[in-house]
């Protein structure tokens, strides 16, 4: 329902990926000036994440560097609590010895209105590996990975069963994660 949401207009959609993150977007909720604002949160639990402290100016502008390598060989970002599996993928990356740059986006069309600097400063356009997860539509996520871009989601309707299990069925998992940015690679 994420994507859907962010289609209905002047409605500000924020979906944090841990706790610190989620009290910035109420924050941010609550200054919103131009219409109503939607909280997407999660069910599950979700660890506190390094970079999460400095959220608050990220999140207004919609986006915002977790982690970075100096210049990195690609950029993972996700939104809500994937973004636990972009950090994980790119612990083992680094391991491997690759540069990795780790956005969290918990704000679609904040980072979209903001002004082109910002939105380079956080997503360089010299690099054009980038891996975007959310287990929802891919759509939208086009524009922000470009043509030499990927994107793990589901653009099919769900199935049912444990939450675990679905995660592992359709690919959300460090791991996998893991595998999709190695084929970028």
């Amino acid at each position: 329902h994420a994507m859907a949401l962010r289609l209905i207009p002047n409605l500000d959609v924020l979906r944090p990926c841990d706790a610190r993150e989620t009290a910035a977007c109420w924050a941010v909720a609550l200054r919103q000036v131009k219409g109503p604002s939607a909280l997407l949160l999660t069910r599950q639990g979700v660890p506190a994440l390094e970079g999460t402290q400095a959220a608050f100016d990220g999140v207004k502008h919609g986006a915002y560097v977790l982690s970075a390598d100096e210049d990195p060989e690609m950029v993972l970002m996700a939104t809500g609590s994937e973004v636990q599996l972009i950090v994980g993928a790119a612990e083992q990356l680094r391991q491997e010895g690759h540069r990795v740059r780790v956005v969290s986006i918990p704000s679609m069309d904040r980072f979209m209105a903001s002004d082109a600097s910002y939105q380079d400063a956080v997503l360089p356009p010299g690099v054009t590996r980038r891996l975007a997860v959310e287990a929802g539509r891919t759509m939208g996520w086009q524009t922000l990975v470009g043509r030499s871009g990927s994107i793990v989601g589901i653009d099919r309707f769900g199935e049912s069963a444990p939450a675990s299990d679905l995660a592992e069925y359709f690919g959300f998992t460090v791991d996998n994660v893991w595998r999709a940015a190695k084929a970028l690679l």
